[in-house]
């Protein structure tokens, strides 16, 4: 569990330099998930080293994956294919990752040996059954605590069909355990959303040789996939550099360039929202990283400008909704966020942590069952906040802080290194 630490953010005057934000965290996960299952060496360049990546690292060790770490931040892992896992002698820890224990349950439903999978006290509170139950209608044996809704979760593997599931919630979690599990057993399985989430998962099963077909409503995995070891460059977090976008934008006389961030369409809604309430931002020198598409942005001070957000907006920046509420808080007029119940089931209620957050600085903002009004253009004042434990509540209000009229007190943020391990040192760095 990370240690308690209150931090101070005093406003700033103005933000200039180049950023190059973490690795993706997403893409992270996912490229030391297929290299574990493929056969042969990967190596992993711009693996972002917070705890939740770090969590899914171990937890392959834990089954017997060999990885090597590189003085330059290269890691080397000789992959042991999708029979290859071994039984792992102990409960794995998931840490604060959802993502681990959401896409682990998938990968090790169809492996056919024992496994219990748990996390911290916040990752234990947080709803499962999203992706126990499509896995149940495999055949997967997953029991959890409060009916089979909550971890520590353990799994009896093996034994799966393949299935055409219906998705209720655009969310790349389910879809990609789901997948996962029909890429290990014969035969052909599809998922289908109400909205495109993002498909890190396909592209890289794609990248890694898999049989996956994707179309309007989602994808297809043919079974018994044999993937191919790779090398696999991890572009920036669009997610980490959301914080940076929204500070470019909001403190006066700012111009931030922030170098190959990852802008995949399906996580680029942040850069649409922004550009939209009239926010400033340029990609620059658009390239590919191991299929996915990278930029480098262009971020000025801008004035902005209320707008309604919602639809298939939402999946498309749904980490990043806790700063787009900053950035409504600056905008003149009214921001409303809509279609985002998502945000209540997050690290925290991410909907209630926010305008607890912003409220307490004078923010005029108001909860919505699925999502937020704000109000903006007022000054907001200093003040003490609470994290809520959460890495993107505390980044968020790092941002806010610096446009405030006095300084904020932000509690427990050392909740940051899940995503974002070096976020305060490059906040420093960027401040005249």
């Amino acid at each position: 569990m990370h240690k308690f630490e209150t931090r101070t953010v005093t406003p700033a005057k103005g933000l200039r330099g180049e950023l190059v934000v973490p690795g993706d965290k997403s893409i992270s996960h996912r490229s030391l998930m297929f290299a574990s299952l493929a056969k042969g060496e990967s190596r992993v360049r711009g693996l972002l080293r917070g705890e939740d990546c770090l969590a899914t690292l171990r937890a392959f060790q834990q089954m017997g994956v060999a990885v090597e770490e590189r003085a330059e931040g290269e890691l080397i892992i000789q992959g042991r294919g999708i029979d290859g896992l071994q039984e792992p002698a102990d409960v794995i820890d998931c840490g604060n990752s959802g993502t681990t224990i959401r896409l682990m349950s998938g990968i090790l439903s169809a492996q056919p040996f024992y496994s219990v999978l748990t996390g911290d006290q916040y990752l234990r509170r947080r709803p499962m059954g999203r992706v126990i139950e499509p896995l149940a209608t495999m055949g997967a044996r997953i029991y959890g605590r409060d009916g089979n809704k909550k971890a520590p979760l353990t799994i009896l593997g093996g034994g799966l069909q393949p299935t055409e599931y219906h998705s209720p919630v655009a969310s790349a979690q389910v879809k990609s355990a789901i997948l996962l599990a029909g890429m290990q057993i014969e035969g052909k399985t599809t998922v289908f959303e109400p909205h495109l989430s993002r498909d890190h998962s396909e592209r890289m099963l794609k990248y890694f040789g898999a049989d996956i077909q994707t179309f309007a409503g989602g994808a297809s995995v043919t079974g018994r996939a044999v993937l191919e070891g790779r090398d696999v460059e991890v572009p920036g977090d669009i997610s980490s550099a959301a914080f940076f976008l929204v500070a470019g934008l909001i403190v006066p006389g700012s111009e931030l360039l922030l170098k190959n961030v990852g802008v995949n369409p399906t996580r680029s809604g942040i850069i649409d929202i922004l550009q939209r309430m009239g926010g400033s931002i340029e990609l620059l020198n658009a390239r590919e990283f191991s299929g996915e598409p990278v930029a480098d942005l262009l971020v000025r001070s801008s004035d902005l400008q209320g707008i309604e957000i919602g639809g298939e907006l939402v999946p498309r920046a749904i980490d990043e909704f806790p700063v787009v509420s900053v950035a409504a808080a600056f905008a003149a007029g009214t921001t409303t966020i809509r279609d985002a119940r998502e945000l209540r089931v997050k690290e925290t209620d991410r909907i209630a942590a926010m305008c607890d957050t912003l409220g307490r600085l004078g923010a005029q903002i108001e909860p919505r069952e699925d999502g937020m009004r704000v109000t903006g253009g007022e000054m907001l004042q200093g003040g003490k906040v609470s994290s809520f434990g959460d890495h993107r509540i505390a980044m968020s209000m790092a941002v806010a802080a610096l446009c405030a009229g006095d300084k904020v007190e932000i509690e427990d943020t050392s909740c940051t290194a899940t995503s974002f391990p070096n976020f305060w040192e490059l906040l420093a760095g960027i401040q005249n």
